[in-house]
């Protein structure tokens, strides 16, 4: 996006102001356009990151060895600390069970961030809504059932929904905690990643697309901050990089939260 854009403001050709329909990419395929128009950019980068993410982790297991190779290593050691950091960490012992999801979870959400940095793509898919909301409801619909096959239906979702408290206060409480428990948290969980990235793309957008601004600018003394302009994007791409490292690990920190809140003999 921000590619075509630069493009665009360099011709002096960018529509002003900017608005939601930017986001709905048209589509990438040039055959079929009228039953293709879901393949867009997003769904490509989607594909390519977890094509990625499996060729790299059967080439690593391929020939594992005692003395780990360079790649096994650094295989070794995201699923070593997604499982000891988050899952043991946050879940208990029963965490190692989970252990395989968060990490693939991890991994996915940070390969599809990890564009967002990238010259020629700088956007990723997390930046668009759906991905974090279908990401949030695997998360949620795995809160449940763990909740309900270690609980039961009816305790599970007693505890979930009666905290300790006098009776007649449970009218009051009841709606509050099936919103925050059974609404807020998919709604929060698929927000917050995508406002982070969406965000950080516009923010590295505006300080990129600025700079074309500023170096066409009839003023001379407007031009020379075009330079500013760049370098500011170039700041804020490092910053950017931390973002998305950031926003992989708390998606599933909260996700092994949920998990384990479900697990909680009291919740």
């Amino acid at each position: 996006m921000i590619g075509q854009s630069v493009v665009l403001a360099a011709e002096g050709e960018v529509p002003f102001p900017p608005t939601v329909e930017d986001f709905f990419l048209p589509s990438i395929v040039p055959w079929g356009a009228h039953n293709s128009y879901w393949f867009t950019k997003f769904t490509a980068l989607v594909w390519v990151a977890v094509a990625a993410t499996i060729i790299f982790f059967l080439l690593t297991y391929r020939k594992p060895q005692l003395v780990p190779t360079k790649k096994q290593w650094i295989a070794e050691s995201i699923y070593g600390f997604v499982r000891n950091n988050i899952a043991v960490d946050m879940i208990g012992h029963r965490g190692v069970a989970f252990a395989p999801y968060l990490t693939t979870l991890f991994m996915f959400i940070f390969v599809n961030n990890l564009f967002q940095i990238i010259p020629g793509i700088q956007i990723s898919p997390m930046a668009h809504i759906a991905f974090p909301a279908i990401l949030a409801i695997i998360s949620y619909v795995m809160f449940i059932y763990v909740g309900i096959r270690h609980h039961g239906f009816g305790k599970f979702f007693k505890h979930s929904l009666m905290p300790p408290a006098p009776l007649f206060m449970m009218p009051l409480l009841i709606p509050i905690e099936l919103f925050s428990t059974f609404v807020a948290r998919p709604v929060s969980l698929a927000l917050r990643l995508f406002a982070n990235l969406f965000a950080g793309h516009i923010i590295l957008l505006v300080f990129t697309l600025g700079g074309f601004v500023l170096l066409n600018s009839e003023s001379l003394f407007l031009r020379p901050i075009s330079v500013l302009s760049w370098a500011t994007s170039i700041a804020l791409t490092f910053l950017e990089a931390l973002v998305i490292v950031l926003q992989a690990y708390i998606f599933v920190v909260l996700s092994a939260s949920y998990v384990q809140g479900a697990l909680a003999d009291e919740h």
